[in-house]
């Protein structure tokens, strides 16, 4: 078979990688064609040799020859976090294929599993991106064939590719085109018209933009800040949790691992030790478990646990830390809690850990394709000031796998906008009211968005920041999505908040009869299945509905009123194309539900089982436009409403306190009569037993939950989540709803055996009576 590859092609190749290896950096060969040409070429490539630890993702195993599988190891792209704490010298990524195409989320990925020295081979369809790929099918919701998408993703990142510096081209016939900072060529980015800043463009590969690392003190760590982590790590202080923020690929999650095995080594039958630790999920923290392993090899792995001698390492997942944690089995007086990729994890989540364990440590990415550490350092930032004052933080910079100024870290952080900052939009003097309805409101032309990079990493940046939760593929999604809008307010390319809608339901009878028996599940269309298939309500497929995925305001701008005038405005909107509701999901939280009730939604779902990687139970809320849309919403509020108590007694008696007062806010359930009223004062005498008041109880929280929402509506409170200043009352709900034990609220309250718990169940009522008095009085004398 005729040599795809030249002498020319494989000594400038031989070069590359000579450079590579030199200044411990790693490179990407972009290579383009027919699937047959580029594999060959790649194939060629991989029988040079010197690999010690190759894979190919994402490739056909019938396209390959039986001795090419042995030279190299192979994985589909969709399980590319399976290859997270592995580390390879040559990377293959092929979206040739017709089972595959593109994949985001495993391109970001696979390349921090790329070592110093090692190359990255990227093969992609030579047809500029203007077709969409057979991964859009994930984003193809019904009745969206992916052939009939949009592709603005795909060309932008063939334009971006054809940009970057220090990438290397290999496309159609042509040969291997060298990279502009290996030969000095003309740099190919000046010659196009683009929005991206000479601050964001890739590092160069020549010597001067490497930086100097300095020596690691500590045997065990790569370098001086990562030893450092571990110094503090192995040494945390009650009440002083440390923050760790960190790129990809500077020893974080090592760093862990080492310092588990220093405080691992110390532990003693005098003196046992467990340390648990938690991530979205267990892959994140194989690094962990690696160096442990390493470290300490006279332990023992038991599935998630590591133990030795009177020291033990587990690892549990959100939901399962959340639930030892209401439960009192995790957490407590020296017990030690590590938490990694904590910007993919709620901020609510992180405040009850931070409450439950004397010693915690947060580790997190700043940029990266999971999560933004810069959103979580915004949002978790006031509960770590309000409950542990002096926590300390720290940034490990240099990078341990590839050096400084690493070429392939710029390219993949500005394909997959992995470094998407919030723009800076200040607050001027003045009239804050004036300013947010001054605004501009504006829908996004996405196919100019993709072409205005500026724009596009102003929005991005704002939605990671905001949410905890954001992959590479989101972007995607964004710019291609199906009956997707994108709406800002502000200048696009400095937004005070963004928010995206997602149409859904407006199935045919027949369609809608199939999903309601479980027949079928169409793509998509999230709320409005999951509303027929829980709540038996048709009208949510057959009707159209309006769904809010995400919403974000600057944090400059926050309580300002601009996250409501842009709900508002999407709602008029929406109003006048005709959509019957409009929705939306998150996890839930008592603040965000307070700020969707006031903006008139009403919840209509929630999720029986937390989700595994973020611990929270998901809620639905929704909001009629039409008249056909309000009898919709009468109907599944009402079932839920229901439903509620009875839940809260069975399915969600470890649901948090907070949440489940907000959800009573709305509760159809009848405030305290006069014989309640008088009953409940007869118990805060300590006249009645509170076992024996219960029904009376109950409708003294609803009535208080229900206060406390208007209040916060009316901005008496504003909005900070706790109930009306009265949090501790949430545990009035949690006794009288869900059933907690005497046990359970002693250990959230800091109260000791059962005298204390009925007396606080006491004190409790009566300051839920003069709390119904209090805020009742205005409505009065209104």
């Amino acid at each position: 078979m005729h040599s795809l590859v030249t002498h020319a092609d494989l000594e400038r190749l031989r070069d590359y990688r000579a450079r590579l290896a030199q200044q411990r950096q790693r490179g990407m060969v972009w290579m383009t064609g027919s699937p047959e040409q580029v594999r060959r070429r790649a194939l060629e490539c991989l029988a040079q040799g010197g690999w010690e630890a190759p894979l190919w993702a994402g490739m056909d195993l019938d396209v390959v020859a039986e001795p090419a599988r042995d030279e190299v190891e192979m994985v589909a792209l969709g399980k590319a976090r399976m290859r997270l704490g592995h580390e390879h010298d040559l990377l293959i990524v092929d979206a040739l294929s017709p089972a595959s195409g593109f994949d985001p989320d495993a391109l970001g990925a696979l390349s921090g599993t790329l070592v110093a020295g090692g190359l990255l081979l990227l093969l992609m369809p030579d047809d500029g991106g203007r077709q969409p790929d057979r991964d859009y099918r994930r984003i193809a919701a019904h009745p969206w064939a992916p052939a009939s998408l949009t592709s603005h993703y795909l060309q932008r990142l063939h334009r971006l590719l054809g940009e970057l510096d220090g990438v290397m081209h290999w496309h159609g016939d042509a040969g291997l085109l060298p990279a502009c900072s290996l030969d000095g060529a003309p740099d190919r980015a000046s010659a196009q018209t683009s929005d991206l800043s000479s601050a964001r463009a890739p590092a160069s590969l020549s010597p001067t933009q490497s930086e100097t690392v300095s020596p690691s003190p500590d045997a065990d760590c790569l370098t001086a800040d990562q030893a450092e982590a571990v110094r503090r790590l192995s040494r945390l202080k009650r009440r002083r949790p440390l923050v760790i923020t960190a790129d990809r690929g500077r020893g974080k999650s090592a760093a862990l691992g080492i310092a588990c095995a220093r405080m691992l080594e110390h532990a003693s039958a005098d003196s046992p030790l467990e340390i648990l630790l938690t991530a979205p999920r267990v892959s994140s923290v194989e690094a962990v478990f690696a160096r442990l392993a390493a470290l300490l090899p006279e332990g023992v792995r038991d599935g998630n646990d590591y133990c030795l001698a009177a020291g033990r390492l587990r690892f549990m997942a959100p939901d399962g830390l959340c639930d030892a944690v209401t439960t009192g089995e995790a957490g407590g007086a020296g017990s030690v809690l590590l938490v990694d990729e904590a910007a993919a994890i709620p901020a609510a989540l992180l405040g009850q850990w931070l409450k439950a364990f004397p010693r915690v440590a947060f580790a997190t990415t700043v940029h990266g394709y999971e999560g933004s550490g810069r959103g979580f350092a915004l949002r978790f930032r006031r509960q770590l000031d309000a409950i542990t004052p002096q926590w300390q933080a720290m940034e490990l910079t240099a990078p341990i796998r590839w050096a400084a100024g690493d070429p392939l870290e710029a390219a993949i952080s500005a394909l997959l906008c992995l470094d998407a900052e919030m723009p800076d939009v200040p607050v001027a003097a003045g009239d804050l009211a004036s300013q947010v309805a001054a605004l501009p409101l504006s829908v996004i032309d996405r196919a100019a968005l993709a072409q205005d990079e500026d724009a596009l990493r102003g929005m991005f940046g704002l939605l990671v920041q905001a949410h905890y939760r954001t992959t590479p593929s989101d972007l995607r999604a964004l710019l291609d999505g199906p009956d997707t809008r994108l709406w800002v307010l502000g200048p696009p390319a400095h937004p005070v908040a963004v928010c995206v809608t997602i149409d859904e339901g407006r199935f045919d009878d027949d369609l809608a009869e199939q999903v309601l028996l479980g027949q079928r599940r169409p793509r998509g269309h999230l709320m409005a299945q999951s509303l027929a298939a829980h709540a038996g309500e048709r009208g949510a497929l057959t009707g159209w509905l309006r769904r809010v995925s995400r919403i974000a305001v600057h944090p400059d701008w926050r309580r300002c009123g601009c996250g409501a005038r842009l709900l508002d405005d999407v709602a008029d909107q929406a109003s006048l194309d005709g959509c019957m509701l409009l929705g939306t999901s998150f996890g839930a939280d008592p603040e965000l539900l307070s700020f969707w009730y006031s903006r008139d939604y009403r919840p209509v779902r929630l999720g029986l089982t937390r989700e595994a990687a973020t611990g929270e139970h998901a809620v639905m809320l929704a909001r009629s436009l039409t008249d056909d849309g309000q009898r919709i919403l009468e109907r599944l509020t009402q079932r839920f409403q229901r439903q509620l108590p009875g839940l809260l007694a069975f399915e969600l008696p470890l649901l948090p306190p907070q949440v489940v007062m907000a959800l009573l806010a709305h509760s159809t359930l009848a405030p305290p009569d006069d014989h309640d009223l008088g009953e409940l004062t007869d118990l805060a005498r300590g006249l009645r037993e509170p076992a024996l008041s219960r029904p009376a109880i109950q409708a003294l929280v609803v009535a208080l939950a229900r206060l406390s929402h208007q209040a916060i509506t009316c901005g008496d409170q504003g909005g900070n989540g706790d109930q009306g200043g009265n949090g501790d009352l949430a545990w009035l709900a949690a006794w009288a709803f869900q059933g907690r034990s005497e046990s359970s609220l002693a250990a959230a309250l800091s109260l000791s055996g059962k005298a204390q718990v009925k007396q606080w169940l006491r004190d409790a009522v009566g300051h839920g009576l003069d709390v119904i008095g209090h805020l009742s009085k205005p409505a009065e004398q209104g």
